[in-house]
């Protein structure tokens, strides 16, 4: 189905997103399906996404942000998965429905850039998962290919075109997502989309494979409806340079500000400006003055797309090798950052996550029923924490 449908009133609403990364070795597909100069040839690639908010309409975003060659891709499915389940290979009979970009099957990505598929009626429920199918017969003619690493779903890779096949039961199983950025439904003037710009701890590490218990998960869950979440965490990012992936004053207009229907914005990202900035006095006093520097610019710039921005605390990392100093320089960084997010008043609103998961005995540790292991990042019962924690009454 490609062209201009008749559609409904009311707009294009982000529902689901991941955010672009550069894959690195670790994360590159296992062969025979990448090798030196080439990835994905003769390749079908099946994933599935929990979606938000619904709708009877939907488009995808395929994304070559960072491909080293343009990407050809030869066709596109959307299903439902059996069950209603992620992380599955098996589609529900008969749910398959071919997805076309301008009206073709097939067709190139360029360097750089992103594709928006053509609308397809296929009603997607709230909180849903939705199935994609990505066959590539060529395949990308690089070795630089764009992912989300730390999707926590379990992904499928299987040679030859199986693009219409019930299940695939031969495939190679990997929990990355690649190509696939964004969804979205169209849906009414109403609903609008909360975008997360945050890191691991919003990326959901630690979370369960295939459980989407991530703390944006769970948010969505507790949220009124004409509420969608569009989740731009990414593992080890930071606020102030590149790391794993642009840092986040540098993709802000590409994952925050350039998606359909962004409403919202809430930051939750800093840990890993200070956790990677020297353990001195000099050096923590510095990166926390920049920091607030850095929100301060994410505030103007958002709130001049008239966005509602909300800022969220960072949480405690007291334990962590090696974020945690012995001379506690980065903890009194951190506590100087929260103390600006609370009282400056450049935000919003607040939302204080540092709070709601740190141990009241030690404040500057997780509490142990919410640490996950590390004493950075949290366990699903502290992901349900974070999102109890966001007063649902700011998004009506």
């Amino acid at each position: 189905m490609g062209g201009s449908p008749s559609l409904p009133a009311g707009h294009w609403v982000t529902t689901w997103t991941a955010m672009p990364q550069l894959t690195e070795p670790g994360n590159m597909p296992p062969p025979p399906y990448a090798k030196e100069g080439l990835v994905l040839a003769d390749t079908t690639l099946r994933q599935t996404v929990r979606v938000s908010a619904g709708g009877r309409w939907v488009r995808l975003r395929l994304s070559n942000a960072f491909g080293g060659a343009p990407l050809p891709i030869t066709r596109v499915a959307v299903a439902l998965p059996e069950g209603g389940a992620a992380g599955v290979s098996a589609i529900r009979p008969g749910s398959s429905r071919p997805v076309t970009f301008s009206g073709r099957t097939s067709f190139v990505v360029p360097m750089g850039a992103h594709a928006v598929s053509d609308p397809l009626e296929l009603d997607l429920t709230p909180g849903s998962v939705l199935t994609v199918t990505v066959r590539l017969d060529r395949g990308q003619p690089s070795s630089e290919l764009t992912s989300h690493p730390g999707s926590r779903t379990t992904s499928y890779l299987a040679t030859g075109d199986h693009v219409d096949a019930s299940d695939l039961p031969d495939a190679t199983a990997v929990d990355h997502w690649y190509l696939l950025s964004g969804v979205e439904v169209r849906a009414g003037r109403d609903t609008g989309t909360l975008v997360l710009l945050g890191d691991s701890l919003t990326d959901g590490r630690g979370s369960t494979t295939n459980g989407n218990d991530r703390w944006p998960d769970r948010l969505f869950d507790r949220l009124p409806g004409g509420v969608a979440v569009a989740n731009q965490g990414a593992g080890g990012n930071r606020v102030l340079d590149d790391g794993l992936g642009p840092s986040a004053l540098a993709r802000l207009d590409r994952d925050v500000l350039a998606q359909p229907a962004a409403r919202w914005l809430l930051v939750f990202e800093g840990v890993n400006d200070l956790g990677t900035a020297e353990p001195t006095r000099d050096a923590q006093e510095r990166t926390a003055a920049d920091l607030i520097a850095a929100y301060e610019q994410i505030i103007v710039r958002a709130q001049a797309r008239d966005l509602l921005v909300y800022g969220a605390t960072l949480t405690p990392f007291g334990g962590h090798d090696p974020y945690d100093d012995p001379h506690g320089f980065r903890e009194s960084a951190r506590q100087a950052v929260n103390a600006w997010i609370r009282t400056a008043g450049r935000y919003d609103a607040v939302i204080d996550f540092d709070r709601a998961v740190r141990d009241p005995a030690a404040p500057g540790r997780l509490s142990a029923a919410y640490d996950g292991g590390d004493h950075l990042h949290l366990s699903p019962a502290g992901y349900h924490a974070l999102a109890t924690a966001v007063p649902a009454t700011l998004f009506t």
